[in-house]
């Protein structure tokens, strides 16, 4: 037990530090070559553990399951990170963090349309009160990010929780370590071969003329130096690698209940750490915010005190956090 305590502390603390470290390496790498090369190395740390999962549990992989992953690694990797990337860019790192923990959210109300879960007293409770700390974490009256940000981390948040409800019906036949892994290098695959399109002449100058730059003749490995290497390889191998085998160590080791208490953290620890890393201040709104998706998230991580075990949408959490 003690060992799924140290995971959880790890886990949490990488997590809490993902959207600061790419806040720092923004400016060294074009956002859809950063998307690419972190979950193309986070891949390849999940790559061994998630084979011997796989072995462990006598499965063979057929084309359904391949095309399973390859549809999973699209929404979450080239569409939710793609958007949260962007969302790094045009807004504050410790608003994104925030926000972005809020698409369990979007998970209860997207299950409830298309998966037919229940949503009862409790989480009607629990759904009001992310609502609330959500809008005073946009803070319509004085907006502490561009809108242009807030949408960009509003779209990652959703399409993320699109992922988690599509994922759900597969968790438990691969478990959380294979799904995301599989996922993660489907998903690599895909941005390869949409950046590789971008380099072709006349794409890449229908891009540049539609005002699109940033998505023509995406790098692939160029710009990578000695100066920003070290940023790189924290973001790839720690927080997008080791921080989800720690955190599906944690499930392990634990339970799901247990260990979601990283997301439960994560939205109040990342906004200290922006302030101490990078200067971010912390504005009364964000700090209400705060409180409310904490308070919303309690009816969900703490069942046995507050809600039901059936409204766990934290168990799910194994696969929300890019």
């Amino acid at each position: 037990m003690k060992k799924g305590y140290l995971y959880i502390i790890l886990s949490t603390i990488l997590f809490s530090t993902m959207e600061i470290a790419l806040k720092i390496s923004s400016s060294s790498f074009n956002p859809i070559q950063m998307t690419f090369l972190r979950f193309l190395i986070g891949s390849l740390v999940l790559i061994t553990p998630a084979v011997s999962a796989l072995i462990k549990r006598g499965i063979r992989l057929c084309i359904k399951d391949l095309g399973y992953f390859a549809l999973t690694g699209f929404i979450c990797v080239v569409v939710s990170m793609v958007f949260y990337q962007l969302a790094i860019l045009n807004a504050p790192a410790s608003f994104v963090a925030v926000l972005f923990s809020c698409n369990p959210v979007f998970v209860v109300l997207l299950a409830f349309f298309f998966l037919n879960e229940q949503i009862n007293k409790s989480t009607v409770i629990s759904l009001t009160i992310s609502f609330t700390g959500i809008m005073f974490i946009m803070n319509p009256f004085k907006m502490s990010a561009s809108v242009q940000g807030i949408v960009l981390t509003l779209l990652a948040a959703i399409t993320f929780a699109i992922y988690s409800v599509a994922s759900r019906g597969r968790s438990k036949q691969f478990g959380g370590l294979v799904l995301t892994c599989f996922s993660f290098i489907f998903g690599s695959a895909e941005m390869l071969v949409l950046i590789l399109i971008t380099k072709i002449s006349p794409v890449a100058s229908f891009l540049q003329s539609a005002g699109l730059s940033t998505f023509s003749n995406i790098p692939i490995f160029g710009g990578i130096t000695l100066q920003n290497i070290a940023p790189l390889i924290y973001i790839g191998v720690f927080v997008t690698g080791l921080g989800y085998a720690f955190y599906l160590l944690a499930i392990e080791v634990t339970n799901a209940s247990t260990a979601s208490f990283v997301f439960f953290i994560k939205p109040a620890l990342a906004p200290i750490l922006a302030l101490i890393i990078l200067r971010e201040k912390i504005s009364v709104p964000m700090i209400i915010g705060i409180i409310c998706l904490l308070a919303g998230s309690s009816f969900s991580i703490l069942p046995g005190v507050i809600g039901k075990p059936s409204l766990n949408c934290a168990a799910d959490e194994k696969d929300e956090q890019a």
